[in-house]
């Protein structure tokens, strides 16, 4: 990424030589010029979980109980559900900057310094830190003077240890109110201002190679940290740094047994430990390694494996501790290259030491690294991925020892080219100092959202996925491919391994033709980068929710394009999927097929991604309003992003599709599409009916797109068609204007009139795609203005950010539980709307509740865990959210990058469109979903009639 060059508006060109030559170094040990701080003794607000109204509850309790069964249900078939509000979690606001690259699993980190949120395998995440996991320093001076402490301030946690393990013996001397914590992902700083020395500053810098527009170190398992320390003392200090690290991946793992450490030199001085992870449950084997870098004045030891607790052989916890802080290394120390595998009940870690000598008023820096290698990614169905760092490192597991060494080298690199990155937004004066901050932090999701990033190779299929299928081991090994890094003549394993991959592969190539495997639509000669997943958030197990992408891909569109294409394949082969088997909706008790021709699923699945999507269950998402025109929306805004014209013939199809399966909503043919009287789109509990501004908005932007994008690949038929359709939908918008917003729905209902913060979303996309307005500038600036002054400024006078659904009077919305709450994301979105609308101090105004709230020192203690949404109370709804992301919508806005001009187009008249019209409508009638069916249980219909009798 050498010769890239940072643009005014954010993005990064294209990498085109990863030589170092013309990088500028950066020096580890200053922060960023602005971050997100805190004390290490600081102690956040604790988050409130929200409750329900008893309307909500009532309104809620047939789904309640319905999901409480589904839970049951899949938790025998081995499957967990795509969320269960029933259980609990460990909540913290002390989150910092996690520790990894995107996809490849990740771990979280505390501003405190504990290891925490352990996310290494798909749906399992363990929020309790592992206290073994540590930094700490010893200190001596000629003068006697003699300082020791585990880098991490005290807490309760360590107390509750000590009895059952040896590190509540370590030195736990850390106050922390004079250490500052900064956080500007992926970087994150400690500054230690003489503590526990009074004359030695200590600054941690930890990075992980989050870098835009690479797609080969982004993707590693790794993070780096230097310590630098500056000695203002009038004597030398010699000072030893260790690095403790448990042979655990969260939770109890560490006591399963089996588990093994052993030590390793590798070259250019870089110095290791190996964690054997046996891991248990069936979940992949893992392999840790921490590192340290010995050069002139640096010397590192290294203690293979002491026992935390249980019976296990080994130096213990306490034994291990004493050895450092007598004789600053572990010189001294006996012990064998490789230890002994754990005992079942026991804990195992390892630990690193590299000891210096600081002259008096002078500089000294060390650097240690920490990788892990789990190559593997498995479903419930039997289904595995490698992982994409696997195309760089092999797919054996034993490269961990490598990712550390490699990392340690080339760090300095990468902080080169993030600063780049990073710099001109930060140095950009016209932005108040909280956005950019926000703005790169809110990135953490790309890291923590339990993303997924694979090899781009189609899965690796166990016996259990093929159980019903008929087949036979090929006696003969001819063509087959050996995948799997055996090179041994007359190996019978690798014979039988080659053969069972073979008839696998041959089994499900017919099979993977039926699925949203977008790598199919690659053009001859592109490059497969690689799929990639994210869920919804951490309590909402859905991969790739698209109602919510649409907000959120921004990031990746601006960071990482390729992944976003990448996304957007998939969705388009999902379109032309169909899924007759049936599932049962939360909602009302009914079986629907899982996904229909011409569909855009709500989530590319949970237990089968790619195979088995709509893992989604509460509607039936095929009636959902927002999710067609949301993926004519992004792709083409990626086609405008990104130039790529292969792309854009080869989705064109799919669009076409999905855009006739919504002529079926149309029921009264004046080209707008029509709510149906219950949720069908993102607001999922907030019901909508008639023409709305919401969907409305988005199927009127959607028809324009359409347009714009057939011209883009050649069709003028559909360019005028559409067209034409834009025309009259957009006719038909306009009638929800009551002249100073857009009404909620044209029902006449309770909630028909209420101010809705997110009415102009198709607004903003058109915008955003610079594509022509779908409503007159003067009115989207109307309602704009209506949205400031009664949803974001009547909310904690605008310390909030926008409500979702606010009525005439001034009064929140209640007729939903969404409609009274405020969405960080939506807010996000909203004020991208603004700037779109030349209306930036607004924006930045709006935008701040959300900064207030969840990122400030006085906020509600959602850091580097953003809700989907919060209400009046403070209450937070699923930490951990994707929408978030939506935040880098305002940076596209502020950026305008060059987008297609939009073109000013001759009316067309109906007649000349006859043909094309009937060739639509066949297509359109062909997609018709048939009548739903109007039956209902007894206890359903007394249910609904209570509820209308009490006017619920």
């Amino acid at each position: 990424m050498s010769e890239e060059k940072v643009l005014d508006n954010g993005f990064v060109e294209e990498e085109k030589d990863h030589s170092k030559s013309s990088t500028n170094k950066v020096d580890p040990g200053e922060p960023a010029l602005l971050t997100w701080q805190r004390r290490l003794n600081s102690e956040g607000s604790a988050p409130s979980e929200f409750s329900l109204s008893l309307k909500e509850i009532v309104q809620m309790a047939p789904i309640g109980f319905r999901l409480w069964r589904h839970i049951r249900e899949e938790a025998t078939k081995g499957n967990g559900p795509f969320m269960n509000p029933f259980a609990r979690r460990l909540v913290t606001s002390c989150h910092g900057i996690p520790l990894g690259g995107v996809g490849s699993g990740s771990i979280g980190r505390s501003y405190r310094g504990e290891f925490q949120r352990w996310q290494l395998f798909p749906r399992k995440c363990e929020e309790k830190p592992v206290l073994a996991n540590q930094f700490s320093v010893f200190v001596s001076r000629s003068n006697g003077e003699k300082y020791s402490t585990v880098l991490c301030p005290w807490s309760p946690e360590v107390l509750k240890e000590t009895a059952v393990s040896g590190i509540g013996s370590w030195d736990w001397n850390l106050n922390g109110h004079n250490s500052t914590y900064h956080a500007l992902f992926p970087r994150a700083w400690t500054v230690y201002e003489g503590e526990p020395d009074p004359e030695l500053k200590i600054v941690c810098r930890q990075i992980s190679p989050v870098i835009p527009h690479n797609y080969k170190e982004s993707s590693f398992p790794v993070s780096v940290f230097t310590f630098t320390l500056y000695n203002s003392g009038k004597t030398a200090a010699d000072a030893t740094l260790l690095f403790t690290w448990a042979n655990s991946v969260g939770g109890l793992s560490e006591f399963s047994g089996q588990h093994s450490n052993s030590k390793i030199m590798m070259k250019d001085g870089v110095h290791g430990v190996l964690l054997h992870h046996k891991t248990a449950n069936g979940l992949s084997p893992v392999t840790f390694a921490i590192a340290a870098e010995e050069t002139d004045g640096i010397h590192v030891s290294e203690c293979p494996c002491f026992v935390i607790s249980g019976n296990s052989q080994g130096i213990t916890a306490k034994d291990m501790w004493h050895e450092i802080k007598e004789n600053g290394s572990f010189d001294r120390l006996s012990s064998a290259e490789t230890s002994v595998p754990s005992e079942p009940g026991s804990s195992i870690g390892a630990a690193i030491a590299a000891s210096l000598t600081i002259p008096s008023n002078a500089v000294r820096s060390v650097t240690f690294s920490l990788a892990w290698d789990c190559p593997e990614v498995n479903f419930s169905s039997g289904k595995t991925y490698y992982r994409r760092y696997t195309k760089f490192y092999g797919t054996r597991g034993d490269a961990a020892a490598k990712i550390a060494h490699d990392a340690i080298l080339e760090n300095s690199h990468w902080e080169s080219q993030i600063d780049a990155w990073q710099r001109p937004i930060l140095e950009d004066k016209r932005l108040p100092e909280w956005y950019p901050i926000t703005l790169f932090n809110e990135l953490y999701y790309l890291n923590s959202g339990g993303t997924v990033w694979t090899d781009g190779s189609p899965p690796v299929h166990s016996l259990v996925s093929i159980v019903q299928r008929k087949f036979s081991l090929d006696w003969s090994r001819s063509g087959v491919k050996d995948i799997i890094d055996v090179s041994h003549k007359n190996d019978t394993a690798a014979d039988i391994l080659e053969r069972m991959t073979s008839v696998l592969e041959q089994i499900h190539t017919t099979v993977s033709s039926n699925s949203a495997f977008g790598t199919n639509l690659l053009q001859k000669g592109e490059e497969n980068i690689g799929q990639f997943l994210y869920f919804e958030g951490i309590e909402y197990h859905m991969w790739n929710t698209y109602d919510v992408h649409f907000y959120s891909s921004f990031a990746l569109v601006m960071l990482f394009p390729k992944l976003e294409l990448s996304i957007q394949r998939d969705f388009a082969a999902a379109v032309m999927m169909h899924d007759p088997t049936k599932m049962k909706l939360l909602h009302d008790g009914q079986w629907v097929a899982r996904k229909v021709l011409g569909a855009i699923p709500h989530d590319i699945g949970i237990n089968d991604p790619w195979f088995e999507v709509n893992a989604y269950n509460l509607y039936n998402t095929d009636r959902w309003k927002d999710l067609n025109p949301k993926f004519v929306l992004q792709v083409y805004r990626d086609v405008v992003a990104t130039g790529d014209k292969n792309f854009a013939q080869a989705v064109w199809p799919s669009v076409y599709v999905a855009m006739a399966y919504m002529d079926q909503f149309d029921k009264d043919g004046d080209g707008m599409i029509e709510n149906e009287g219950f949720p069908d789109q993102t607001y999922d509990t907030w019901s909508v009916s008639g023409v709305s501004a919401y969907s409305g908005g988005l199927w009127v932007a959607a028809l324009q797109a359409a347009s714009a994008m057939a011209r883009e690949v050649g069709d003028k038929g559909s360019e005028d068609y559409f067209w034409f359709k834009f025309q009259k939908a957009k006719a038909v918008y306009e009638k929800l204007w009551n002249g100073s917003y857009f009404n909620y729905d044209s029902s006449g209902g309770s909630s028909s009139a209420s101010i809705q913060a997110d009415q102009l979303a198709g607004q903003w996309y058109a915008r955003a795609c610079g594509l022509l307005p779908i409503v007159d500038e003067d009115k989207a600036r109307s309602a704009l203005e209506k949205v400031y002054k009664y949803n974001v400024l009547k909310v904690k006078d605008g310390r909030r950010g926008a409500v979702n659904g606010m009525l005439p009077d001034g009064t929140a919305d209640l007729s939903s539980m969404q409609s009274r709450e405020i969405w960080s994301g939506v807010t996000y979105a909203v004020a991208a709307t603004m700037i779109h609308e030349d209306m930036s101090d607004m924006a930045f105004q709006t935008a701040f509740g959300i900064y207030e709230t969840a990122w400030s020192k006085e906020g509600l203690g959602y850091s580097f865990q953003t809700p989907e949404a919060w209400n009046e109370k403070d209450q937070y709804r699923s930490l951990c959210y994707m929408r978030p992301l939506a935040i880098w919508a305002m940076q596209w806005a502020l950026t305008r990058p060059n987008l297609l001009e939009p073109e000013m187009r001759q009316e067309v008249k109906e007649d000349s469109l006859f043909l094309h019209h009937r060739g639509f409508s066949k297509v359109a009638r062909l997609l018709k979903l048939p009548e739903e069916g109007k039956s209902r249980s007894f206890l359903q219909a007394v249910y609904e009639y209570t509820r209308m009798r009490i006017g619920m």
